[in-house]
């Protein structure tokens, strides 16, 4: 029933692009369902966590300093196929050729499996030297030992994790987005869980050390991500006579080989990599650069606490509008590649159209509301700081940037210009491996943010050339509807910032409960502004379709 509800809700354009659009923006809304749910989970398990943890930024630099590393391996032991066979099955799927993605799907498990425990092995055994690149000086609050602790208790989770996400890629192919949504989501409940039971227990019932509670914490990632397959496992079950059926319609006019196919999946697989571990690789040059930046300029004694502010508490701020990106990536690419494959140009084009409105008319006004308001969200989360405001005043608005270098990528995947999406994003990171030591020896951990945009929009160019260039994708009409967003988004801030300074005078922003309250009107009346705005100049109708049509006249009339 609710599924019925979204699709009503969500349809789109005209009768003749109905299927496309709407199959694109439920699929879409289902996975921002299930990824925001999972983000918002994660984002609000900080309080608790950071409470637990004793309030420092050393702990979660700590934190961080394992899970880098951790999500770099995950995306070399995946190498990638879980989107790539999401691609590969729509593809084969759209020719009516079955018994093709089947027949990869069983191969790739067992691909996943053996390299999940390769990698696994080269973490753990590998973890004093991964660390030892990590700590700079003897200076910092944080030890080799103590990282390589860490290292070791989260690349359990490599073992189980490749194979699961398999299995999302092959729904995904399919274009059913809710397995991966729900198992997304209760993958992050069972991983929150055990994650602050697990620290309690062993900070407060066995009196353990900080490291090993931090251990504990990581190892989370395995335990959710049993969770995870489990459910999915019970989704494949449930759902595998009606895959059977597509099957009974195999049309059998294409014979590939296994070695075929995974010549075809490599070729798709490289660019998913490195486009899927692209932010893990900034913070790696962060890890790798910043505390010896630090150090040159003598400041190693808060290198561990600037960094934490970094990676770990305003990174998990920023990401939040991310999540978005995200879905639209999982949901593109198989898409994307459907009407590729079919030919279908002018289909191809409204998609990119669509995309690129919905992604800004969503991403901007939470960036720059969360930048307007840093103060009161930073104290919220993690307790007053005024180095943590200052960062995140200055990180929000690049998770813009975030947001449209995922999407870019995954359209360039789904036109078949794998190659140019490698490019970029090395392009990228030389940019900033080249800036981040001389911005951060100026402006300390502000230079490490700034050498981050810098470097992503570097990517983010090179994209826009490549789709403009090979999807021949004019953007009149998103440069358009931007320049529109952009004028929204000023008149918003100025409620916003009225509304902020007006509450300030009578509340406490250093305050936890005070800043609650400042983040909820203030925030609620930015909504409220732009919201009024998107109904009025009916740019909402334009991107969601009828339902916010009759809205419009129904909040108008």
């Amino acid at each position: 029933m609710v599924s019925v509800e979204i699709g009503v809700f969500l349809r789109v354009g005209s009768e003749q692009r109905n299927m496309s659009s709407s199959t694109l923006v439920r699929g879409t809304f289902i996975l921002t369902l299930g990824t925001f749910i999972s983000k918002f989970l994660g984002l609000f398990y900080v309080i608790p966590f950071y409470a637990l943890l004793g309030n420092g930024e050393g702990p979660v630099a700590l934190y961080s300093y394992g899970y880098v590393p951790y999500t770099i391996f995950l995306s070399v032991a995946t190498a990638g196929v879980p989107l790539a066979v999401s691609k590969f099955i729509a593809k084969y799927n759209a020719l009516e050729e079955y018994e093709i993605g089947r027949r990869l799907f069983r191969s790739g498990l067992w691909l996943m499996t053996l390299t999940g425990f390769i990698a696994f092995l080269i973490m753990y055994v590998f973890a004093p030297f991964f660390a030892q690149m990590t700590i700079e000086a003897d200076e910092q609050l944080i030890s080799v030992d103590q990282v390589t602790t860490v290292i070791r208790a989260v690349s359990f989770a490599l073992i189980i994790i490749p194979f699961m996400s398999l299995i999302r890629g092959f729904f995904q192919g399919h274009q059913s987005m809710g397995p991966t949504a729900v198992s997304n989501v209760v993958e992050q409940i069972v991983r929150i869980v055990f994650l602050l039971i697990g620290v309690y227990v062993v900070l407060y019932v066995m009196d353990g050390s900080m490291t090993t509670a931090i251990a504990v914490a990581t190892f989370g990632a395995f335990v959710g991500g049993a969770a995870s397959l489990g459910l999915l496992i019970w989704y494949y079950i449930k759902r595998k006579h009606h895959l059977d059926k597509l099957l009974e319609r195999n049309r059998g006019e294409v014979d590939i080989s296994l070695r075929e196919m995974y010549k075809e999946i490599v070729l798709y697989s490289i660019p998913f990599v490195l486009v899927g571990v692209a932010n893990p690789l900034f913070q790696l040059i962060d890890i790798v650069t910043f505390n010896r930046a630090m150090s040159s300029i003598g400041l190693a004694a808060v290198s561990d606490f600037q960094f934490g502010i970094l990676t770990f508490t305003t990174h998990k701020l920023v990401i939040i509008p991310v999540s978005l990106a995200t879905a639209f990536a999982m949901t593109l690419i198989p898409v994307i590649t459907s009407t590729f494959s079919k030919g279908n140009w002018k289909s191809l084009n409204h998609q990119l159209d669509q995309t690129f409105q919905i992604l800004l008319f969503l991403t901007m006004p939470a960036a720059i509301g969360l930048a307007l308001l840093a103060e009161p969200a930073y104290t919220v989360f993690y307790g007053y700081s005024e180095l943590g405001t200052e960062v995140l005043r200055t990180y929000s608005p690049v998770a813009i940037l975030f947001a449209l270098y995922t999407v870019t990528a995954a359209m360039m995947q789904g036109i078949n210009e794998q190659r140019w999406s490698v490019l970029s994003l090395l392009a990228g990171l030389l940019v900033k491996l080249a800036i981040a030591i001389p911005l951060v020896k100026l402006f300390e951990v502000q230079g490490a943010v700034l050498s981050t945009a810098i470097g992503y929009l570097a990517a983010i160019v090179i994209n826009l050339l490549v789709i403009r260039h090979f999807a021949a994708y004019k953007y009149r009409i998103v440069v358009k509807r931007t320049v529109l967003m952009i004028v929204f988004n000023i008149i918003m801030a100025v409620p916003v910032l009225l509304s902020y300074l007006g509450l300030t005078l009578f509340l406490d922003p250093a305050g936890r409960w005070q800043s609650i309250i400042i983040l909820i009107i203030s925030g609620g009346i930015g909504a409220f502004v732009y919201f009024v705005l998107s109904l009025k100049s009916r740019l909402a109708d334009r991107l969601f379709g009828d339902r916010i049509t009759r809205l419009r006249k129904r909040f108008t009339s």
